[in-house]
């Protein structure tokens, strides 16, 4: 409970313009820390917008969004012939 205290912190001190309206969106995935009755009941009170993550998608990973163009940057330019399988 103590991080999402943190975290709504966080974005009233660094997004005023989107606490002010309420118009901040929490990325919630299906673990079950984050499923939790405590936990959802916490959001509902503090009536924290939320978009829940499909279940079984590993396809929407939130890491997908910003890690693979990073890891593509390294390789610009050069050509790649051959795919070496271990």
């Amino acid at each position: 409970m103590g991080v999402m205290r943190c975290l709504r912190e966080a974005v009233h001190q660094k997004r005023k313009d989107l606490w002010a309206n309420n118009s901040w969106i929490l990325y919630h995935d299906n673990a079950p820390s984050h499923s939790a009755i405590i936990i959802r009941e916490f959001l509902i009170k503090n009536e924290t917008n939320i978009i829940q993550q499909p279940s079984n998608s590993p396809d929407m990973a939130p890491c997908d969004f910003f890690l693979f163009d990073r890891v593509k940057k390294n390789y610009y330019g050069e050509r790649v012939l051959t795919a070496e399988r271990r």
